[in-house]
């Protein structure tokens, strides 16, 4: 008999370069930048770690995996619809969203303006509280191709609860 645990723990992460001509989204909101991330779906650094932690939690294959650069289904895609893939499986393991933390990586523009407004999409997306979901920013410092504005990283941690049946 296994035993299905009540708490499941995964952390995600992800980094896209960043280049002009290209759409900046995170979180599923578009920020006012001049360059934006390269990658073969929309390129949200947000979207993208939250569902490799949810991924990572249930103990299911990454993202890239998951969802290939290599279909051409997935080319341009709005990274929401990976998250929501996430939840569902989430939900069909009989799991749901107790909290997630986000520390969204880049030296500008700075994540603050947009902070409340990224954390109630992402609530809306992962169907739960806007309470459940914490984002911040941080910058490199000047440090490495992300100091240097040339990139954009993101850590996410998400846990995942048991949802009991009543």
């Amino acid at each position: 008999m296994t035993h299905k645990p009540r708490l499941r723990i995964g952390h995600g992460f992800d980094l896209h370069r960043l280049e002009s001509g290209h759409g900046f989204i995170v979180g599923g909101i578009e920020l006012a930048h001049d360059r934006g991330c390269v990658a073969h779906s929309d390129g949200d650094v947000l979207f993208h770690a939250v569902a490799d932690a949810i991924f990572g939690a249930l103990g299911l294959d990454d993202l890239g995996s998951i969802f290939p650069d290599s279909d051409p289904q997935w080319r341009d895609a709005e990274s929401g619809q990976f998250v929501k893939e996430a939840i569902q499986r989430a939900a069909q393991g009989g799991y749901a969203i107790g909290n997630l933390d986000a520390t969204i990586v880049l030296q500008r523009p700075k994540v603050s303006p947009y902070k409340e407004q990224i954390c109630r999409n992402l609530a809306s997306v992962l169907g739960c509280d806007r309470s459940q979901v914490n984002v911040k920013g941080k910058t490199h410092e000047l440090v490495d191709a992300i100091g240097q504005g040339d990139a954009i990283g993101c850590h996410v941690v998400v846990l995942l609860e048991e949802q009991t049946i009543v």
